[in-house]
């Protein structure tokens, strides 16, 4: 008597192989994705791009201190936190985070296109949504690793210029990181979405950020409630300049949502771009070019 052909349901009593679930399945996609995306020639370009707030952080602080006058503006003496603060809108909330969302969010699933491993994930015995939310949830802790650091370090040179006090202004600094970690999970989300919709999703990602984002928050209407900048200004604890260019035309348009408004349409934000994107995932037909 033959032997029979086991793992079909109904034949010999082999029972079929099931799927692991998602969350364990991303934990093995996450676990896979961490070390590759933290030791990833991206990750290097762009821990050398946040050492310049870092850099800048520092020549504040030898002027400070070589210097009686110290750091000015408008040749008025200013304190270390209002320039900790004009740093994080400029340079983290403006550039840095839209960024890092930008160059690792679009790359979740097209780089393993670009690269032929695709099919390798795919043919595990996982689904898709699981590969797309382990790299995901990849991507926030490697970029949380790599801001967060800046930011502390910036903030410790910076403050204490000016006669600045770390100790009154230290629970902002806790503010910043829940803020800034909260602009990545939503700029992810999105890119992510936007690398498994579009093709060349990195030139979209940019015009998207720095193009389209900026450009409606200047203009009235309900456009601006579908970016991600537009609820994420609402986080940030620092004061914008009022005498920059920037927010002298915030100011004829100024819309600036409430707390809890801004947290909700950030999560929807969030969970809407990932459940599309897995969507997307699922639905899609990879075929890798020769």
């Amino acid at each position: 008597m033959s032997e029979g052909i086991t793992g079909i349901p109904g034949i010999d009593g082999a029972t079929p192989r099931r799927s692991p679930p998602l969350w364990a399945s991303a934990a093995r996609i996450f676990d896979l994705s961490l070390g590759q995306m933290l030791w990833s020639r991206r990750s290097i370009f762009l821990g050398l791009l946040l050492g310049g707030p870092i850099l800048i952080a520092g020549v504040l602080r030898i002027v400070d201190t070589l210097y009686r006058a110290g750091f000015q503006i408008n040749g008025a003496r200013t304190s270390g936190s209002i320039v900790f603060g004009l740093m994080i809108w400029i340079l983290y909330i403006r550039f840095i985070v839209p960024v890092l969302g930008v160059f690792y969010g679009t790359s979740l699933i097209a780089d393993e296109v670009d690269d032929k491993t695709i099919t390798y994930l795919f043919t595990r015995p996982i689904s898709r949504s699981a590969v797309l939310l382990g790299k995901y949830l990849a991507y926030l802790v490697c970029t949380i690793l790599i801001v967060l650091p800046s930011v502390m370090i910036v903030f410790f040179l910076v403050v204490p210029t000016g006669g600045g006090s770390i100790g009154q202004v230290f629970p902002s600094l806790v503010t910043d990181f829940a803020m800034l970690a909260a602009g990545l999970m939503a700029y992810g989300a999105v890119f992510a979405l936007v690398g498994t919709r579009l093709k060349r999703p990195l030139i979209v990602g940019l015009v998207f950020a720095f193009g389209w984002e900026p450009a409606v928050l200047f203009f009235p209407g309900y456009l601006k409630r579908l970016t991600v900048m537009y609820y994420l200004q609402a986080l940030v604890s620092h004061e914008m300049p009022q005498d920059s260019a920037v927010a002298m035309l915030m100011q004829v348009f100024r819309e600036v949502p409430t707390l809890p408004a801004s947290l909700i349409g950030l999560a929807i934000i969030t969970g809407l771009s990932l459940w599309s994107a897995a969507r997307a995932v699922e639905q899609r037909e990879y075929v890798l070019e020769q």
